[in-house]
């Protein structure tokens, strides 16, 4: 087994940058669309590669569970830090929701 490689960050270096990671490492492919005046990224997961994890929709407040395809968007001049990930069909019907999300009385405020 080799050794694990641990190389530190380059001086003035702010994290990652979107451009960072390949499309290909999550299975999918990656566009761009406009949304809200403003050009969004859009890259399709594969369930296969969201193994293990699970994301809350900001479409609809309910979670992504594991293993279930989804897509990951966010604002171009922005990094990594604000992807978001959505069920498909939230992503499709963000032009036709209501701004604010109602929750019902037991539900976890996240």
């Amino acid at each position: 087994m080799s050794p694990r490689r641990n190389r530190p960050k380059a001086a003035g270096s702010s994290g990652r940058s979107a451009e960072d990671d390949p499309a290909g490492r999550y299975g999918g492919w990656q566009s761009t669309e406009s949304w809200q005046g403003e050009e969004w990224s859009v890259r399709h997961v594969a369930g296969a590669s969201a193994e293990g994890k699970t994301y809350r929709c900001p479409g609809c407040d309910q979670l992504i569970p594991s293993a279930v395809p989804h897509v990951v968007a966010w604002p171009e001049h922005a990094g990594v830090d604000d992807r978001r990930h959505w069920h498909k069909a939230c992503w499709n019907a963000k032009d036709r929701r209501t701004i604010r999300v109602q929750r019902s009385r037991k539900a976890p405020r996240f």
